[in-house]
């Protein structure tokens, strides 16, 4: 089963800090002894029942504070003599150029306008000098309309991955660590088919380009190909949209808020015990599985450090694509041509090229400093990474070197998804988070998330669904449950 990955680099991180802020301290403290010395002599002499100890301790760190607040007034007394030196330049400027005496209040009108052209010239070199990094705190004025439609609860353990049927009927895939796939009604919520096939943590699923067949990867070292056969249900009345919430400040909720363990729903619907196909050839977990355009073939990666193309309808193993130097996390393939990406734990993933039968070409992306887990393909020539050290790149295979858009974040980035015609990132995050942002870096808008509605922890993937009517986009999570929202994305476009 998947694991969390850079805890022994937060650790490590942590520990610096807490070195680096206690030798601070100590080097503060010398000096505070002699400043406060008069004052701890006047308080010592005072009755308290505190211990000498900690009125020792008490009497050092309000020392250290008086000496920051000492600081920050003095550099605000500094400020503030700059300030006023440079509007008295830029009004004895004004006056020269003028040739006349100007009043009072023109003299401030000019030097506020002279300002305000500095600072704009120092924000465009600023721009320029770092146009390739985007920050994740920049975001539209407006709120963006994001409802909840529908929560899809039936499992007994957390979801790693979701997925949307490409066919009809359009149905809702969810793989989860309770060793089996669920298959859902979008409209109703409800679970129509359970893949049981299994015998470890099911790790990711997809569905066919064209048939009803679903591809699901497995710690039990195997992928499955499984057909279904499921009829939807007549649709809900639609929920009281009053209660959705939209934008970006929800209230926040605890861990301790999850849904409550109800009957397993999923315990009346049809359940597929075999496959069609076993893939077989992996020595370790494998993590993610894929279907090469026209779907003939799939391509998985797993925790053995290896990716393989294999034919589905003989079994048979083609090509076992190695170099990664590190567990694999995810594998994508492009919509249209013979493109595969592997992402790995060693900060990496690699472009594999297959559109020629006798080379294939392997490219290398570096660019991340921890754990790469996903990279998708977008529309065109990018590709979007998503990685455990908070940031993700937009690529443009074209041109390896570096990305051209950088996202930065607060938290860890898990399976990213791009909904390819509205050219828009959906980021689910281990603080529970997720975010849209468009190819440029720029947010668009954060998912509601309060006591009432929203993930209760972390999110791990997501999948967009562009045409259907009810929810284009699932997210789903560690407490147990995929979530459908509405995500108006006209809005989004224009509010951008």
């Amino acid at each position: 089963m998947p694991t969390e990955s850079g805890s022994c680099s937060a650790a490590r991180q942590a520990k610096q800090k807490r070195k680096s802020h206690s030798l601070s301290i100590r080097r503060t403290n010398s000096s505070e002894q002699e400043r406060t010395g008069l004052p701890r002599d006047m308080l010592e002499g005072q009755d308290s029942k505190l211990p000498s100890s900690v009125r020792s301790t008490l009497l050092e760190l309000f020392g250290q504070i008086e000496r920051e607040f000492e600081n920050l007034y003095v550099e605000n007394l500094e400020l503030r003599r700059e300030i006023e030196t440079l509007n008295e330049r830029l009004a004895a400027e004004g006056q020269a150029i003028d040739g006349a005496e100007l009043s009072k209040g023109q003299l401030k009108t000019k030097a506020s306008h002279s300002t305000s052209q500095l600072s704009q010239k120092l924000k465009t070199t600023y721009k320029a000098s770092t146009s390739k990094i985007v920050s994740s705190f920049k975001t539209t004025t407006s709120r963006a309309v994001c409802q909840l439609v529908k929560e899809y609860i039936g499992h007994r353990d957390g979801i790693w991955d979701v997925s949307v049927a490409r066919t009809q009927p359009v149905v809702l895939g969810t793989a989860s660590a309770d060793h089996t796939a669920l298959l859902w009604s979008i409209e109703t919520g409800r679970s129509l088919a359970k893949y049981t096939g299994h015998v470890g943590s099911v790790n990711s699923i997809k569905f066919h380009p064209s048939e009803q067949l679903a591809l699901t990867a497995s710690g039990d070292q195997t992928a499955h190909v499984w057909r279904y056969a499921v009829q939807l249900p007549a649709p809900q009345p639609a929920a009281d949209s009053s209660q959705q919430l939209c934008g970006e400040d929800e209230v926040e909720c605890s861990d301790k808020d999850e849904p409550d363990a109800d009957p397993d729903p999923s315990s009346d619907c049809p359940t597929i015990r075999a496959p069609l196909t076993s893939l077989k050839s992996h020595q370790g977990v494998v993590i993610a599985a894929d279907w090469l355009v026209g779907g003939k073939q799939a391509v998985t990666a797993s925790w053995d450090r290896t990716a393989n193309l294999y034919d589905v309808e003989t079994s048979e193993l083609v090509h076992s694509l190695t170099g990664h130097d590190q567990e694999l996390t995810h594998c994508c393939t492009h919509p249209t041509q013979r493109l595969v990406v592997t992402s790995s734990r060693d900060t990496t993933f690699r472009l594999w090229d297959f559109r020629d039968p006798s080379i294939h070409s392997v490219n290398v992306f570096q660019g991340h400093t921890d754990t790469v887990t996903s990279a998708v393909f977008t529309v065109g020539d990018n590709v979007v990474s998503g990685s455990d050290d908070r940031t993700v790149k937009v690529w443009d295979l074209k041109n390896m070197r570096s990305p051209i858009a950088t996202i930065r974040t607060d938290s860890a980035i898990n399976r990213i998804n791009v909904c390819v015609g509205q050219k828009i990132i959906a980021l689910p995050h281990d603080n529970r988070q997720v975010r849209l942002f468009d190819m440029a870096g720029v947010r668009l808008a954060r998912l509601p998330r309060s006591s009432r509605q929203g993930h209760r922890r972390m999110v791990c993937g997501s999948a967009w669904s562009e045409d259907h009517p009810v929810c284009n986009l699932f997210t789903c999570g560690f407490d147990r449950q995929a979530i459908g929202w509405n995500i108006n994305i006209p809005a989004l476009l224009q509010e951008k």
